[in-house]
């Protein structure tokens, strides 16, 4: 199955709220984007999933089980952080056979076939890779788990253009081999917005959006004209964002689009555009507060 469901959980770190009251259910064999600015919760939350942190209140599970000291829920989780949690004396190639005594069903030799296409030499120490190829080394040991849950937590930090290519369609590869829960935290949302079922966002250390992508980006849409018209078209309705240009000014509004909204556009010669994933998640997250 792999349901992990969050049940009224806070957070706190003295008197400090780093989370407060949330609730989310992350659905088995779909692939999530947890979405939100610096300091609104989202890696407390991923270390809340996988016990390293604890709750202050509330409760977390996996299939039912509690995460709290609970090996036989936490082994279904593979979580790749952005800190390196490795004896950085040990070679690529020892780090996947020390995970293999944690995961049974790792598989070497996938890891190994990985290594190939992401140009990672096996025998490499951790120490002496650069940003991006430790980067590479996790994301294989990840990928190669074979876990039920997989989580990641920036994970393409340091790869060029190419390589974050490369993981995509790897990442999207072994989803459709072998269906699994998978959660991806990152800051480069356009890039993985069209491989994401379900978006979570955080802000201001609450759940602001859980819904499908196709949903989100149905519900906004962009219209754009000279800024007198868009300033007749606008009113009573719900932009989240203006920009102008000289004369010429576009807003992005939430809300269903209607035959109301297209006749009215029409009249004022005014053009509707789709709205991108990342610019969305700016526009309905720039109030949040930061820690």
């Amino acid at each position: 199955m792999s349901v992990i469901e969050v049940k009224n959980i806070s957070k706190y770190y003295g008197k400090v709220c780093a989370l407060d009251n949330i609730s989310v259910k992350f659905e088995s064999n779909k692939i999530y984007g947890l979405l939100g600015r610096n300091g609104a919760g989202k890696t407390t939350l991923l270390n809340l999933i996988t016990n390293r942190l604890f709750p202050t209140e509330g409760e977390i599970t996996i299939d039912g089980d509690t995460v709290i000291e609970n090996d036989k829920a936490i082994e279904k989780v593979f979580y790749m952080t952005e800190k390196n949690l490795y004896d950085e004396g040990h070679t690529v190639k020892e780090i996947f056979k020390w995970t293999n005594e944690f995961y049974q069903s790792f598989d070497l030799d996938y890891a190994f076939s990985l290594c190939d296409k992401f140009d990672l030499k096996p025998s490499k120490k951790i120490k002496s890779l650069s940003t991006g190829y430790n980067s590479i080394s996790k994301l294989i040991t990840t990928l190669a788990s074979n876990a039920e849950i997989l989580i990641f937590d920036e994970p393409i930090l340091g790869l060029d253009a190419y390589h974050r290519d490369l993981f995509y369609k790897e990442l999207l590869a072994n989803f459709i081999k072998k269906p699994k829960t998978i959660i991806l935290s990152t800051h480069i949302i356009e890039e993985i917005s069209d491989i994401l079922e379900k978006v979570v966002v955080i802000n201001d250390r609450k759940i602001a959006i859980d819904d499908s992508v196709e949903k989100i980006l149905g519900n906004a849409y962009c219209v754009s004209g000279s800024s007198e018209n868009i300033d007749q078209f606008i009113k009573g309705r719900n932009p989240v964002n203006i920009e102008q240009m000289a004369a010429f000014k576009s807003a992005t509004i939430t809300g269903q689009l209607n035959d109301n909204d297209r006749e009215a556009a029409k009249k004022l010669n005014l053009q509707f555009s789709k709205v991108e994933l990342q610019k969305l998640f700016i526009y309905l997250t720039k109030g949040g507060r930061q820690q």
